[in-house]
């Protein structure tokens, strides 16, 4: 254990999780915002489905644990939205047990603390062209833009029906000119670019959320931030920088 102890956030979820400190990716993003004031902690595992997350949740977030995290973000639903293959194998899960599968991990989550915050990403949408391309045979697999908005959509239904907060990445990406090449770098995963979208949204999602206490980064407190005479000096004065780089003209809200 590492001191001082800090709001832990989770990333839970597949390789858009596992993927999201490279590239510029948004779980790098969100370290760097909250530096100094949460801990951004990944698991994420790249091909899983919500099958395989709801088999290890107890490992992964045990009840029992001396601290529980602050705030969940969980990706799962894109790998189970893959068409069924002929020989029953490979990570398609059926809607229905998708939608389950939803319901588990979130009453899980929940269940840990009465401080545990919950949001859902939901399936991006795909290149199918630029996927074909990527993959050029060397995987098995079917996934259409068409099936990411079902699972899209039954994610987002689910976390209506239990009050939970989601983020509607199928159609925030979507948004954006030009989203096959601006947003995936082969059909799935996220560019800088997209990457941002990502942020923005869960940005926006824990500020407008009426959280006690608030998440947002500008309301969290700042790791030994007191003046000191050590800082730096400038015009005779010595100056606080543990907030120099998020401070003034910062791209986030």
């Amino acid at each position: 254990m590492v001191g001082p102890e800090r709001p832990q956030f989770v990333l839970f979820g597949s390789s858009i999780v596992q993927f999201s400190f490279s590239n510029e990716g948004w779980g790098a993003v969100l370290a760097h915002i909250y530096a100094r004031k949460a801990d951004i902690i990944l698991r994420g595992y790249s091909g899983w489905n919500s099958r395989r997350a709801v088999q290890i949740l107890d490992q992964v977030f045990p009840k029992d644990a001396a601290k529980q995290p602050s705030l969940v973000i969980v990706y799962f639903g894109g790998n189970d939205s893959i068409l069924p293959h002929a020989t029953g194998l490979g990570p398609h899960v059926p809607l229905s047990e998708y939608i389950e599968n939803v319901r588990k991990i979130a009453i899980h989550l929940e269940s840990l603390s009465e401080k545990t915050r919950v949001i859902f990403l939901t399936a991006p949408p795909v290149c199918e062209k630029q996927l074909r391309a990527s993959l050029s045979g060397a995987v098995d697999m079917v996934r259409t833009n068409d099936s990411c908005r079902i699972y899209s959509e039954a994610c987002l239904e689910v976390c209506r029906g239990m009050n939970l907060k989601a983020i509607d990445l199928w159609t925030a990406m979507q948004q954006v000119e030009n989203w096959e090449t601006v947003c995936l770098t082969d059909g799935v995963h996220f560019t800088a670019e997209g990457s941002k979208i990502v942020v923005k949204e869960i940005l926006r999602v824990i500020k407008e959320a009426n959280w006690e206490p608030s998440l947002h980064w500008k309301a969290m407190l700042t790791e030994f931030s007191e003046e000191s005479p050590y800082d730096p000096v400038s015009e005779g004065k010595t100056v606080n920088v543990s907030e120099h780089d998020l401070t003034g003209d910062s791209p986030w809200e």
